[in-house]
């Protein structure tokens, strides 16, 4: 069919000769598992595609490495901006050869009072147009599975790349030239006298960079000292089984939620606004002066949000009872509230872990870091370091689920209305006196997540990896940290 139909299906016959001449070399590539200071640095729980960003991406001079074998002239190297890259990259998803994106697309012509600044489209506005599903367009792309997500992440790390060449040919207009000082050299670490005044600066203004990361938690910081500190830590996770994910995932039929993480992604992020409007609008924690929330796509699957929240000092829990009306945890009556049973039962309980199951994700030397099972507590008391002890009762109330038995000690923090109006995992904590303040900021700030990898050839015998602490004068290069 491809041989028919496609109009780049040739060009990987010379390929398919080139790989029957030439033997391959047995590659294997590995994600370290040691732990770091860092939890960035963490090893993934669930299986995800992911790509590599190589230490030269961005470079002015350089791109990816898209070769054409030409049998008339030289190898050709092109770019990520070719109309046929992703039907090259991608034949199975492009099985007739389609042009993608290229940087001479134009608007469509706009007449009307607020023109449009830009004469053609981004790439950034085409891959979002691209994975939109009509009714009046074929979905092979959409069906494409883990191969689907692959052409995601392809996509994405085109874009990025694009945006950093720019900042990279661009230091100039980004008057770098304020960083170059001894004081901000000092602050950064840098200790070899030839590094200073030869910086390839990422500004602030670049999402996800250092800087940006920085600037936030700052800011963050600011507001601590001005409103005193949060009064409620909201972790609101998402669900793949909501309706409105199984509604769109219907149109295709066979179609599992994992398929599709642009539709999850896209749902958490409509019931995340609605989440922050109710809290910050419609009060129903009580009139608040001001809010932040970061979102995070870890390497457990599922997006997430760290939400801090400050009210206004007549709705603070100024007692542990207080608390109490606020955020419970405990397993609710089966008889007297189902719904509120279902969803603690369903949503709320953490583990299994420790015991029979040690190769929990939370399992850190032999003992669960959220330190679960919890004590009991027959009222709510504040600690010496300022961490509430919920009111959880030894009451004899259990859950049974698969071969795990659950009581109140394993019962995580929540909201009732919350959870019966998102049908979701959303943790509730009380943190107005907690010492440990800053770090709760910078763990809301601490950057995206990375992992560790090496590619080995041969890999036959247990090797010893070191890595060596090299001083970075290039941004650009510490940002990407392959």
């Amino acid at each position: 069919m491809l041989n028919e139909f496609s109009s780049v299906a040739k060009a990987f016959w010379m390929a398919r000769d080139w790989c029957s001449q030439n033997a391959p070399a047995n590659f294997e590539l590995r994600l370290l598992n040691t732990r770091t200071s860092s939890r960035q640095y963490n090893t993934p729980s669930v299986s995800e595609v992911a790509v590599l960003v190589t230490s030269d991406f961005g470079q002015n001079t350089t791109s990816r490495d898209i070769i054409v074998n030409k049998k008339n002239s030289a190898s050709k190297r092109i770019s990520e901006l070719h109309q046929l890259y992703m039907s090259l990259q991608y034949p199975l998803l492009f099985p007739y050869g389609e042009t993608s994106y290229h940087e001479r697309i134009p608007y469509h012509n706009n007449n009307r009072r607020r023109k449009t600044n830009r004469s053609f489209l981004t790439m950034r506005e085409y891959c979002c147009y691209r994975i939109q599903q009509r009714d009046n367009e074929g979905t092979t792309l959409l069906r494409g599975g883990r191969l689907f997500q692959q052409y995601l992440v392809d996509a994405y790390t085109a874009i990025e790349e694009q945006r950093l060449r720019w900042l990279r040919n661009h230091q100039n207009d980004l008057w770098t030239n304020k960083y170059h000082n001894v004081c901000d050299a000092v602050t950064r670490g840098d200790t070899k006298v030839e590094s200073i005044g030869k910086r390839i600066v990422l500004p602030s203004t670049y999402i996800g960079s250092p800087r940006y990361m920085m600037q936030n938690y700052q800011d963050a910081m600011a507001l601590c000292r001005e409103f005193d500190n949060p009064d409620l830590f909201i972790t609101f996770t998402a669900n793949p089984n909501w309706p409105e994910i199984d509604a769109m995932i219907s149109f295709i039929v066979g179609q599992k939620p994992h398929d599709r993480v642009d539709i999850e992604a896209r749902v958490f992020k409509l019931k995340l606004n609605g989440l922050i409007d109710e809290i910050m609008k419609d009060h129903i924690f009580g009139a608040c002066q001001v809010g932040i929330y970061v979102i995070e796509f870890q390497k457990r699957g599922l997006p997430h949000a760290h939400i801090l929240i400050w009210l206004k000092n007549q709705y603070k829990c100024h007692i542990p009872s207080d608390i109490d009306d606020l955020i419970p945890a405990e397993i609710l009556s089966q008889t007297q509230d189902p719904e509120g049973y279902k969803v603690v039962t369903e949503y709320m309980l953490h583990g299994p872990c420790g015991g029979k199951h040690m190769d929990a994700p939370c399992i850190n030397d032999g003992k669960c870091s959220k330190h679960f099972p919890k004590p009991y507590y027959a009222e709510t008391t504040i600690d010496e370091e300022g961490y509430p002890n919920y009111w959880q009762r030894n009451n004899g109330v259990k859950v049974v689920k698969g071969k795990a038995t659950f009581d109140n000690s394993q019962v995580v923090p929540y909201n009732r209305y919350l959870l019966l109006k998102y049908n979701a995992h959303i943790n509730v904590e009380w943190c107005n006196r907690s010492r440990a303040i800053k770090y709760l900021f910078k763990y809301l700030n601490k950057g995206l997540d990375r992992a560790t990898i090496v590619i080995q050839e041969n890999l036959t015998t247990n090797s010893h990896i070191q890595s060596e602490n090299i001083v970075e004068v290039d941004e650009i290069k510490s940002y990407l940290d392959c």
